[in-house]
């Protein structure tokens, strides 16, 4: 049986793209890291915990099932993606619900205007060789060979060698980031490599702030929902004018009952003091990515939509 890798080579974080012959640029593609094993007819589907996902995604099963029957044994490397068709880009909120709720028929808010992807981008192992020691540029061109259609849920992700150019374009068109590639490197498990590097926008979120953190009597932070689940908490960006408003404003619209009962909220809020609001009010934040926990990390406050505030 083909070894699975014990940590999925994974990207490191970089404000810079590279430079130079030896570097291709791809789309980071907003979603969760897949690898598939296809032998002896079979197709198994692992995390980057190497957790077994092949339940959980049916598509990819169903997608790969060609491949399971004409071809020689085959270790990929990927990313299962919930692509919002209305946006044109993927919606990693989707991908966290399925996680979330384990369940591949969970009722996903906005399904019908979005489908399921499995973009490829690696090549570990086929027909007996290990392909890992193999440079990169070599192993994303045996994989275009072994998948040369682009089917429209199931494909092999492009490699460029214009990175500005491609930065640009996921700026104007709001996507996560670009990922870096040396194409001499070897596939290095783990993050223990200067041979991937990613590079991400700031994403743009509407959200729900259905409550306050306070301290020392004053509103600290506010805790953000999005599409009804826990998406974290945001201070940065908030003034002490606006605080004094929003505390006013928490006073006179406090929820009698949490919404939410301490054991469910993330380890960080649990031991603060919380003013859960029975009136919430909306929001714009930014963020640089949504944990595999669901919070938005390095979040900042734009606005409030609410005139109250």
């Amino acid at each position: 049986m083909m070894k699975l890798p014990q940590h999925p080579m994974a990207p490191i974080t970089d404000p810079q793209l590279p430079s130079g012959a030896d570097w291709g640029f791809q789309l980071k593609w907003d979603g969760v890291r897949m690898l598939s094993r296809i032998e002896d007819g079979r197709i198994q589907l692992f995390s980057r915990h190497m957790d077994d996902k092949t339940l959980l995604y049916p598509e990819a099963v169903e997608l790969l099932k060609q491949h399971a029957s004409h071809h020689p044994p085959l270790l990929l490397d990927g990313e299962a993606v919930m692509f919002d068709l209305v946006k044109q880009r993927p919606d990693f909120s989707q991908v966290l619900q399925r996680e979330r709720t384990r369940s591949a028929t969970a009722n996903i808010r906005g399904r019908e205007n979005s489908h399921f992807i499995y973009v490829l981008f690696d090549l570990l192992h086929w027909n007996g060789q290990d392909y890992r020691p193999l440079p990169y540029s070599e192993r994303h061109r045996k994989l275009s060979e072994l998948f040369p259609e682009k089917h429209p849920q199931l494909f092999v992700t492009d490699l460029f060698a214009d990175g500005p150019s491609l930065w640009q374009w996921v700026e104007t068109n709001h996507w996560e980031g670009v990922v870096s590639k040396r194409l001499s490197s070897p596939y290095r498990e783990g993050k223990h490599h200067k041979d991937w590097l990613k590079k991400k926008t700031a994403q743009v979120y509407d959200v729900t702030f259905v409550g306050f953190l306070i301290r020392e009597g004053r509103v600290a932070s506010l805790v953000m929902v999005k599409d009804g689940l826990m998406f974290g908490r945001v201070s940065l960006g908030l003034d002490a004018a606006a605080k004094m408003k929003l505390m006013a404003y928490g006073k006179q619209h406090e929820r009698n009952e949490p919404l939410w009962p301490k054991a469910q909220l993330p380890p960080e809020m649990k031991r603060e003091t919380i003013l859960w609001l029975n009136k919430p009010l909306t929001g714009t934040v930014t963020g640089l990515e949504v944990t595999a926990a669901g919070q938005l990390r390095h979040p900042k406050l734009v606005r409030i939509h609410d005139s109250e505030i």
